[in-house]
């Protein structure tokens, strides 16, 4: 195996660093949105939260904040596993224009994904975008697999 695999002059790796560090931003972003639409709407889950902004009281079904909460939550659940095995799939010095389909895939389904929860876009565009990310991890799983010893 080169040592080579884990630097940015590897095509592998660096698609997988640009497009990891595009996702994680990416789920960065869900923690100022959420936090947008708490302090916009008055809406805090904490009681310090409440004293500090002068609102009324705790609240924890508001729907518009809701939404953004579960939308981030989703993509906790779901970026760092690629992040994951995205690396194991580097290890195993997989093709780079196959490699660099499945981090761009993936990319593009987790912003898709955003998107559609966001706007709302009805149903099945949620779960079509959730299932093309999954996927992609899933495809890189196998080929990791496939290529390592029991």
């Amino acid at each position: 195996m080169s040592s080579n695999l884990f630097t940015l002059s590897n095509p592998v790796f660096s698609n997988y660093a640009f497009y990891g560090t595009v996702v994680l931003v990416k789920t960065f972003g869900m923690s100022f949105l959420t936090a947008t639409h708490r302090i916009t709407k008055g809406i805090f889950a904490n009681e310090e939260d409440v004293k500090l902004f002068g609102t009324r009281k705790v609240i924890l079904d508001n729907e518009s904040v809701e939404r953004v909460r579960r939308n981030h939550l989703n993509d906790i659940e779901n970026i760092p596993a690629f992040m994951l095995i995205g690396l194991l799939y580097v290890a195993i010095n997989p093709t780079p224009n196959v490699a660099l389909w499945h981090f761009r895939v993936f990319a593009a389904a987790r912003i898709l994904h955003t998107l559609s929860y966001q706007l709302p876009i009805p149903q099945p565009a949620r779960a079509l975008t959730f299932g093309v990310g999954f996927t992609v991890c899933i495809s890189m799983a196998i080929q990791v697999l496939s290529k390592t010893q029991f």
